[in-house]
């Protein structure tokens, strides 16, 4: 049985109740978990507080796992909105708490973008394009941050493989000028 498969079947029984089955399965995904919400976010603590966050949330909602979808595709999912929502959470704290004079002299990677397509202005942009196009944003996240395959894609969101390829051309288009207009 491949590592993959073996995933697949603690999932499995993990969602029936084993567990032992997903203490198990916890620590084996919490290596890829954090490396996913390290591709969200910079900052190396934001990306443990929303592995963090995400490893709960998988924890709480096993039992929701249907195995129409591979687990992967699920928890795809689970990361990619658990770092979402740590990003917000940053942002919203930060335009909360003003800043210093000496941390405006100190440039923060949570809180400075120098260069357009980094990994903050991409957050931005996918806030920008959740308010204006929210049916593009999970086609754009799953294939360019996430690399899920299109046919995954395709099952996760239950819609034509063609669907999926023509909402990741518009997502990627507005992005893009969003990124180059920011610059």
């Amino acid at each position: 049985m491949t590592p993959a498969q073996e995933t697949e079947e603690l999932a499995a029984r993990a969602a029936a109740g084993d567990a032992g089955a997903l203490e198990l399965l916890l620590a084996r995904i919490r290596p890829e978990v954090l490396r996913r919400c390290g591709r969200f976010l910079p900052h190396r603590e934001d990306a443990e507080d929303a592995a963090q966050d995400a490893l709960f949330q998988v924890s709480r909602s096993i039992g929701s796992f249907e195995g129409r979808s591979l687990f992967h595709t699920w928890l795809h999912t689970v990361v990619a909105n658990c770092a979402r929502q740590k990003y917000r959470e940053l942002k919203r704290r930060r335009s909360e708490q003003p800043l210093s004079a000496a941390e405006a002299d100190t440039p923060d990677p949570r809180r400075t973008s120098v260069v357009a397509g980094t990994r903050l202005d991409l957050l931005e942009a996918l806030e920008r394009l959740e308010d204006t196009s929210p049916e593009l944003v999970a086609p754009l996240v799953y294939r360019d941050i996430c690399q899920m395959e299109y046919r995954e894609i395709e099952q996760r969101l239950g819609i034509p493989l063609g669907t999926v390829k023509s909402r990741l051309h518009k997502a990627r288009k507005q992005v893009r000028q969003w990124l180059v207009d920011a610059s």
